[in-house]
This record gives C-alpha cells, sequence and structure tokens, in this order.
C-alpha cells in the first residue's frame, strides 16, 4: 500500500460513502480494475472511520441534541421533544443492519465482493433509485417520520453489505419510496450511518492497525476520507434541495456496464 493508492482510496470512500454510489463497490473494484494489491476489508472499514468523523463533524450541533435527548429519555423514561423522538428512530433503523452485519460480515470480505456481482447491484439499485426518485411524491418531511419508516430504512441497509448496493443508496432509496423529501431521505441516512459505521470501525480497525500499524498511507487514507466526506455531505444536501437523484442513477448504471464489459474482456 503505498501513500498515493491510500490517498486514492481515501479520497474514494469519503466521496462515495454519502453519495448514492456505494464506497464498498468503489473499494473493491479500483484496485482490481488498476491491478493493486487487494488492501481487504479491514483497511477499508479503517476508511470508514474517516467518514464517521465527517458526518459527527458536519452534524455536530445536531448530535449534541440527540445525545442530550437520549440522556432525557433515560432519565424521565419518556419520548416527548422532537429530538427524543429521533433518537428512537435512529435505534429502531439501526438494529437490522446490526444483527445483520454480524451474522454476514465473513461473506462481505469474500463472496460479495466478485465485480461481477458489485456491477449487477450497480445496475439494479440504480434503476430502481431513478424509479423510486422519479414516481414517488415529496409529502413528508423528516418530522413525519414514523418507526414503521425507520425500521424499513434499517432493514434496506441489510441490503448495503453487498459491494454496490450502497449504504446511502439502499437508505435514502427506501425513503424516498415512503415518500420522504430528497433532503430528509438523505440526513436521516447520514445520522443513521454513524451507529453502523462506529460499530464497524470497533470491530476492524484494530485489526487494520495490526496489519498497516499507525503508516503513513492509513493516516492518509483516513484523513482523505473525512475530508472528502465532509464535502460529499455538504455537496449532495445543496444538491437534492434542486434536482433529484438521477444523475447518481445514471451513473450506477454506466460503471455497473463498464465492470461487467471489463470482465468480459478479462475473461
Amino acid at each position: 500500500m503505498t501513500i498515493f493508492q491510500a490517498l486514492v482510496l481515501g479520497v474514494v470512500q469519503g466521496l462515495s460513502e454519502f453519495l448514492p454510489i456505494s464506497s464498498s463497490a468503489h473499494l473493491a473494484l479500483i484496485p482490481w480494475l488498476l491491478r493493486w494489491d487487494e488492501p481487504g476489508l479491514a483497511f477499508d472499514v479503517a476508511l470508514h472511520a474517516g467518514t464517521l468523523v465527517a458526518v459527527l463533524w458536519y452534524f455536530r450541533l445536531e448530535w449534541v441534541r440527540l445525545i442530550r435527548a437520549a440522556w432525557t429519555i433515560v432519565r424521565t423514561r419518556q419520548v416527548r421533544s422532537e429530538s427524543e423522538r429521533r433518537v428512537v428512530l435512529l435505534i429502531i433503523a439501526t438494529i437490522p443492519g446490526g444483527i445483520a452485519g454480524l451474522a454476514l460480515n465473513k461473506y462481505a470480505e469474500s463472496a460479495f465482493r466478485a465485480p461481477s456481482l458489485i456491477a449487477a447491484a450497480m445496475i439494479v439499485l440504480g434503476v430502481v433509485l431513478w424509479l423510486v426518485d422519479r414516481y414517488a411524491s415529496q409529502t413528508r418531511s423528516l418530522g413525519a417520520m414514523r418507526w414503521q419508516d425507520a425500521l424499513l430504512m434499517g432493514i434496506a441497509q441489510i441490503f448495503a453489505l453487498i459491494p454496490g448496493v450502497s449504504r446511502s443508496g439502499s437508505t435514502i432509496t427506501m425513503g424516498r419510496a415512503d415518500r420522504l423529501d430528497r433532503e430528509s431521505a438523505a440526513v436521516f441516512s447520514f445520522l443513521m450511518s454513524m451507529p453502523i459505521i462506529g460499530a464497524a470501525a470497533m470491530l476492524e480497525v484494530p485489526h487494520a492497525l495490526r496489519m498497516y500499524g499507525l503508516s503513513l498511507p492509513l493516516v492518509v487514507g483516513v484523513v482523505a476520507s473525512a475530508v472528502s466526506g465532509w464535502l460529499a455531505i455538504s455537496v449532495l444536501l445543496r444538491f437534492v434541495t434542486r434536482h433529484s437523484y438521477g444523475v447518481f442513477a445514471v451513473y450506477r448504471v454506466v460503471v455497473g456496464v463498464a465492470v461487467l464489459a471489463v470482465v468480459y474482456l478479462r475473461g
């Protein structure tokens, strides 16, 4: 792992984690396309630590409110305010992905990383994202979310274990299918990423440190991931207030078709 490779993978991870284009797909495909040594799932998850920093920093005021709300729930055993309600929704949304991650983690490191499977997932979810975003209404805001909506978005997050599906892509698509407006679907998707990314980082970062040590490439990759992740959140939230997710759907299909072409040419 060179510094340049770590920088490229860090930037790619940060940009693609929060855009609905699948960071895990890009982290698996770029070394495969460029014939780099496969860094492995531990390095990928270490890069996720950078995007965790990005989402914590970007929504820092919101996290302060949520932490206070969580403490109020514990103290009063009641859910009264909007922030307290959002804490409960985030807990509900996290449960399905947490269970699936523990059960299917070994497959995410091996069987799910085949380029042809990644390409197919890119194409399929790209088409689904375009259809849902094109035809679903935008009649509901973040404040109108119900526990059923949070549960469905949590279930959708399970499919992100397959590189190419995209955690943000699957959850945003489900949010839009539930008629959330584009910005609300994105914000809740970003907020619910924190617990699942944090848990994965706690499990895999020690493994990455054992493999790579606190090396310069690892540090460069994580810092690049944090900076580009913050940029991706900022850009996407501004973009979806005026535009649809269609450009990301088209990108997914184009990349998927291109990868299938390379798989065919390489035999």
